[in-house]
């Protein structure tokens, strides 16, 4: 599954890319599907920041889904690489249910346009059912629908979201 997201945010460049890096945790109140965030770490080399980041969310588990999903499958913990020489990022995200079987990666790109700056998402979200533990296999295929139909409902509504509560935090803050 393809994930494309794109958003236009009337601040610049540098101030919507250093917000998306540096104010993770201020941005939750502005993601009511966010509870928390936690960063774990963080360290910068070479023009290049790395965090890791463990989000926890919010919202209903479908009730066919219930059997096969747990509240693990509100979080999930954020692998990024910031380059600062072209602010572009390179993310990857590990779910805390089916870790094995489930891979989702991908990348943004800031662009200008204007006095407007563009933030493209893009990745793909990828479900292997020959890595899917603890189900019946005569089940697989149903749970792997379920994951890809739950997780693909939540991630492009919460990359609008994150990019929504960017323009809000920074109409808050840069106007005091």
């Amino acid at each position: 599954m393809l994930i494309s997201a794109d958003t236009r945010i009337p601040f610049s460049r540098a101030l919507v890319y250093a917000t998306y890096r540096d104010k993770l945790v201020e941005l939750v109140p502005y993601m009511p599907n966010v509870r928390y965030i936690s960063v774990l770490s963080r360290r910068e080399e070479n023009g290049l920041i790395y965090t890791v980041n463990e989000w926890h969310g919010g919202g209903e588990i479908p009730t066919a889904a219930r059997a096969f999903l747990s509240e693990d499958m509100l979080s999930w913990t954020e692998y990024n690489t910031w380059n600062n020489n072209n602010l572009t990022l390179e993310w990857q995200i590990k779910t805390h249910a089916f870790t094995e079987a489930v891979h989702c990666a991908g990348n943004n790109r800031f662009l200008v346009d204007g006095d407007m700056t563009i933030v493209e998402n893009r990745g793909e979200l990828v479900i292997d059912p020959k890595k899917i533990k603890g189900v019946p296999q005569f089940l697989v295929r149903s749970v792997v629908h379920l994951v890809q139909d739950f997780l693909g409902k939540k991630i492009v509504p919460n990359l609008l979201q994150m990019s929504e509560g960017v323009r809000l935090y920074l109409e808050k803050t840069t106007s005091q």
